[in-house]
């Protein structure tokens, strides 16, 4: 069953200028600490990178139904790539029965980028047996 559905769309440009005047303030404001590990180097790379998190972690915020604020901040949850590349999200199972009313739930995450966007999707899903999700 959907729990939740979000998507996000984000200007590459907008994302350089911000890093441009606050580099250190937003990336902290945005990632944990071990998020900020896998910012690539090399500007455009890194602009991607960052935009596609970001929109990711708004469409998280939008499929939750919180938006980012009291409820759900960026730091409440983590982007990671598992050893594929794939992005996955790992947010705190209370937090997300809290927000959602449901104790068990699948994050289903996609992050494309093009010349001057990137854009993420989020949808959770409800599901009884999370075992083929968990190593």
């Amino acid at each position: 069953m959907i729990v939740g559905i979000g998507i996000d769309i984000v200007e590459l440009e907008r994302i350089r200028k911000i890093i441009a005047r606050q580099e250190k303030t937003f990336l902290e404001r945005i990632f944990t600490k071990r998020e900020e590990g896998n910012i690539p180097q090399g500007e455009a790379r890194k602009i991607e990178f960052v935009a596609g998190r970001y929109a990711a972690k708004e469409a998280l915020a939008k499929a939750l139904g919180t938006g980012i604020g009291k409820q759900f901040s960026f730091q409440d949850a983590e982007i990671i790539p598992e050893e594929s590349g794939k992005p996955i999200v790992l947010m705190n199972d209370s937090l997300l029965e809290n927000i959602t009313g449901q104790k068990q739930c699948i994050c289903h995450l996609s992050i494309s980028h093009g010349e001057q966007y990137a854009i993420a999707q989020v949808i959770l899903e409800k599901r009884e047996d999370l075992s083929a999700y968990r190593g």
